[in-house]
C-alpha cells in the first residue's frame, strides 16, 4: 500500500496525525484493503483549522483574478492524473471504469477550471446610491463530502470557496478519501499558499463534529445524509455559522401519455441505476400513466434485465455497491418493499451469481407501489427502481411533490410547452424536460429537507461571499 496516505495536510505541508490509528479503503469488487488513511483527531482538526485561520486575511486579499488562476492552474496538473484519479475512484467507490473517466473525473475537472473565468464575470463590488456593496469572503470553510463522486464533491465546494477569498479546511468521506490526497498535492505543486487549502482524514463524529463546532469557522458546506445534515444544521446553529447543505433526494420522473415511451423509459432506468444507484439526483420513483401501466413495467422489466453487472474494470454499466454496509442497507430496502405489498418485477436481495465476491446488488424494480411505501419515500441509494401509476397530469404532479425531498425531477412529453408547464409545478431544485442536461452555470440544490443554499457557477460562488455596505459620504 502506498505510504503517501499516511499523511496529513496542513499549512501546506504533509504532517503526521496525532494518532496511529488507520482507516482502511476497501475495493467494493474484490473486498481487498487497497490503502489506509489516517483516522484523525479533534487536534487535527484544531491545527487544520488554525492554520487555515492564519492564512485567510492575506489569501483574502489577494485578487479574484489571481485566485482563479491558482485554480486553473491545479486544473491543468489534475487534468495530467486524469487515468490515475478515474483509475483510483473506480477502485474505491465500484464506478465503472469508463464511467470514472467521463462522469467522475472529466466533468468536475472542467468545472474547476471554468471557475478562472467566473472570476472575470462575477460582481465583487458595485455603489448603489451612496454605499459601495462588497462581496467579502466569508471566512474559515469546512468541506465536509460524501464518497459518491468523491473528486465532483471536493471541487464544487473548495473552487468556489478559494476563488471567493475563503480558506479551506477538507474532511474527505473515509470510505473513499483517495482523491482528496491527489487534490492536496496539486495544491501543493502549484504554489498555492500554505493554509488556504487543509486535509484532514477521519469520521464524520470526529473530524466533522470537531470542524462544525470549531469557533474559528466560519461556514459548513455538506454534502451527505439529511440525517447528518439536520444534525450538523443544528450544532452550526449554536455558533449561528453559515451552512450550505447538499442532502438526500427521492426524485421523480414523470412520463407524460404523450411521451416517446422507448427514449423515456431507457432514460428513466439509466438516471435511476447509473453508478449503481448511488447519486443523490437518481430517478428513482417512475410516475407513468396508469392506462398504459402494463405496458411500461413490461418494457421496464427488460430493460432493466438488460442492464450488465461485474468487475468495474470490464465493460458494464453498473460495478457493486460502495461497502458491504450499503449493500446490506439497499437490499434491506428491498425486502421492506416486497413485505410492504410491492411487486418485485426483477432483481431482488440475492447477489448475481456469477460475482460471489464484491458488494453486488441486481438492478431491481418494484410495480404496483403506493407512494406512501417506504421504498417511495426514503432515498435507497441503490439500483432499486419504484413504478408507480398516477391518473391524470394533475395526479402526477401530486404524488412527485409528495415526499419530504426536493432535489430532482424529470419530465417526459412530445409536447415541451406541457412538459415545462407540469416542471414549474414541482417543488424541486433541479428538474429536467425529456433528455435535458443541466448546462453549465445552472443552480444545482434542492427544495425542502433536500438541502440549503446551492452549487455551480456563479449562483455557487455567491454561497462563498458575505455582503458588506460601506457608506461614502459625497
Amino acid at each position: 500500500m502506498d505510504g503517501k496516505f499516511s499523511k496529513i495536510f496542513i499549512g501546506g505541508a504533509w504532517i503526521d496525525p496525532e494518532s496511529a490509528g488507520r482507516i482502511p479503503v476497501v475495493n467494493p469488487a474484490t473486498e481487498e484493503v487497497i490503502a489506509e488513511v489516517p483516522s484523525g483527531t479533534p487536534g487535527d482538526a484544531d491545527k487544520a483549522v488554525r492554520a487555515a485561520r492564519a492564512a485567510f486575511e492575506e489569501w483574502g486579499a489577494v485578487p479574484p483574478a489571481e485566485r482563479g488562476k491558482y485554480l486553473g492552474r491545479i486544473a491543468d496538473v489534475l487534468s495530467a492524473r486524469a487515468d490515475e484519479l478515474a483509475a483510483s475512484i473506480s477502485a474505491e467507490v465500484g464506478t465503472p471504469l469508463k464511467l470514472a473517466h467521463s462522469m467522475q473525473v472529466a466533468g468536475p475537472l472542467a468545472h474547476l477550471g471554468w471557475h478562472a473565468e467566473l472570476a472575470e464575470q462575477f460582481t465583487w463590488e458595485e455603489r448603489i446610491g451612496g454605499n459601495l456593496v462588497v462581496r467579502a469572503p466569508v471566512g474559515v470553510v469546512a468541506a465536509i463530502t460524501p464518497w459518491n463522486f468523491p473528486l465532483n464533491q471536493v471541487i464544487n465546494k473548495i473552487a468556489p470557496a478559494i476563488l471567493a477569498g475563503c480558506t479551506v479546511v477538507l474532511k474527505p468521506s473515509e470510505v473513499a478519501p483517495l482523491t482528496a490526497w491527489a487534490i492536496a498535492e496539486a495544491t501543493e505543486e502549484v504554489g498555492l499558499p500554505p493554509g488556504v487549502f487543509n486535509l484532514v482524514s477521519g469520521v464524520g463524529p470526529v473530524i466533522g463534529e470537531a470542524l462544525v463546532r470549531h469557533p474559528e469557522i466560519d461556514m459548513v458546506s455538506f454534502t451527505g445524509s439529511t440525517r447528518a445534515g439536520k444534525q450538523i444544521a443544528a450544532i452550526a446553529a449554536e455558533s449561528v455559522k453559515r451552512v450550505a447543505l447538499e442532502m438526500g433526494g427521492k426524485s421523480a420522473n414523470i412520463i407524460l401519455d404523450d411521451a416517446n415511451l422507448d427514449d423515456a423509459l431507457a432514460a428513466g432506468v439509466r438516471s435511476c441505476f447509473v453508478n449503481s444507484g448511488q447519486i443523490c439526483v437518481a430517478l428513482s420513483r417512475m410516475l407513468v400513466p396508469r392506462n398504459r401501466y402494463d405496458e411500461i413495467i413490461e418494457k421496464v422489466k427488460a430493460i432493466a434485465e438488460s442492464t450488465t453487472v461485474g468487475d468495474p474494470q470490464g465493460d458494464v454499466q453498473l460495478g457493486p455497491l460502495v461497502s458491504s454496509v450499503q449493500r446490506d442497507r439497499v437490499r434491506s430496502y428491498i425486502e421492506r418493499g416486497v413485505a410492504e405489498g410491492a411487486r418485485l418485477l426483477t432483481g431482488g436481495v440475492e447477489p448475481p451469481a456469477e460475482l460471489p465476491t464484491g458488494y453486488y446488488v441486481r438492478p431491481t424494480v418494484f410495480a404496483d407501489v403506493d407512494n406512501s411505501m417506504t421504498i417511495a419515500q426514503e432515498e435507497i441509494f441503490g439500483p432499486v427502481l419504484s413504478v408507480i401509476p398516477y391518473e391524470d397530469e394533475d395526479d402526477a404532479v401530486r404524488i412527485a411533490n409528495d415526499t419530504i425531498y426536493g432535489l430532482s425531477g424529470a419530465v417526459w412529453s412530445s409536447d415541451k410547452a406541457r412538459a415545462e408547464r407540469v416542471a414549474r409545478r414541482l417543488r424541486t431544485g433541479n428538474v429536467r424536460v425529456n433528455a435535458g442536461g443541466r448546462g453549465r452555470g445552472a443552480p444545482f440544490g434542492g427544495f425542502k429537507q433536500s438541502g440549503l443554499g446551492r452549487e455551480s457557477g456563479l449562483f455557487g460562488l455567491d454561497e462563498y461571499v458575505e455582503l458588506q455596505a460601506i457608506s461614502i459620504p459625497d
